[in-house]
């Protein structure tokens, strides 16, 4: 009788906090939409251009913007396939991200040791001791995942499986619950 008790309590743990996990999905959703329409600009100490590869190479203390977004990081490479940028993938220790949300969802902030955005697919990737929060509400892993064309973020340990997902999510009531 005790074990079926505590396997029912833990499958009732584990779907509240899956429950609570697609709460902070939702939230992390409303990036604004017009950001990508954006131009983006990008300051830094040197950069090296090739026409040839289509590749930018920023170093030194760089500073990337487009609308509300901003990066900061060590280094970026920015990679232009037929004139337009398909690929952004930046360096640092950490490397930081912010972005305001839309409908008043609050400011969404990430950091990681390497972030890399996919523009085709409109997918930023924060790897390596990454986080991204917004408002309380947390999510921190080796990896996240976030498709903003799709509205999904994904969270989970690297190859190496270092780190479990930890997500906090504040309750309505101004508490925070931990995952």
């Amino acid at each position: 009788m005790y074990g079926e008790d505590m396997r029912l309590n833990n499958t009732c743990n584990r779907n509240s906090w899956l429950f609570a996990a697609l709460l902070l999905l939702n939230t992390t959703a409303f990036a604004l939409e017009s950001d990508k329409d954006q131009p983006i600009g990008i300051e830094a100490d040197s950069v090296e251009i090739d026409d040839g590869t289509g590749q930018s190479i920023y170093k030194g203390n760089v500073i990337l913007t487009q609308g509300s977004i901003r990066i900061t990081a060590s280094s970026i490479t920015v990679t232009q396939t037929n004139g337009v940028t398909s690929k952004v993938v930046a360096n640092g220790n950490p490397v930081t991200f912010k972005q305001d949300g839309d409908q008043g969802s609050g400011t969404i902030k990430g950091k990681a040791k390497q972030a890399e955005y996919l523009a085709n697919s409109d997918t930023l990737f924060l790897i390596g001791d990454a986080e991204l929060t917004q408002g309380k509400d947390s999510f921190k892993s080796d990896r996240i995942t976030y498709d903003r064309a799709k509205a999904v973020v994904k969270a989970g340990a690297s190859a190496k499986g270092k780190e479990r997902v930890k997500v906090t999510i504040e309750s309505k009531n101004g508490n925070t619950g931990n995952q």
